[in-house]
């Protein structure tokens, strides 16, 4: 049952992931592109804004991928990781801890299930264990 739940937490996580990174990169899911998030990331103190804002979707997407197969799976937990502290230094950490002021909450939430796969392993239903990596 554990690599199951593993499962399950990798493909929920890496998909949303997929999708940010998405939103990012070319303006789905009600994503603003690189261009708009550039912007914005611009607004809150994040240079150059576009070249960020493709760095981190191209780490959301090649992460979340990773992190939904369990394929190199340490390697995309650091990516959601990096992701995340980005987000909680840059973003949401002067807001405090609760999601309802837009706190840090939620990444950190991320953050911990990326770095406990990283420190677990994927389980058995993963790209990793198929191939031997990781164990």
């Amino acid at each position: 049952m554990m690599d199951f739940g593993l499962l399950i937490v990798r493909v929920v996580v890496g998909v949303l992931f997929v999708g940010h990174g998405a939103q990012k990169l070319f303006g789905m899911f009600g994503g603003y592109g690189p261009k708009g998030t550039g912007g914005w990331m611009e607004s809150v103190g994040i240079k150059p804004g576009v070249v960020m804002a493709i760095a981190a979707g191209l780490l959301e997407l090649a992460g979340g991928a990773l992190f939904a197969a369990g394929l190199f799976t340490p390697v995309a937990a650091a990516f959601i990781a990096l992701t995340m502290i980005g987000a909680i230094v840059k973003v949401h950490g002067r807001n405090g801890l609760w999601s309802t002021a837009n706190g840090y909450e939620y990444p950190l939430v991320l953050l911990a299930v990326a770095i406990g796969a990283a420190l677990t392993g994927a389980g058995e239903y993963s790209l990793d264990a198929v191939l031997g990596l990781f164990k």
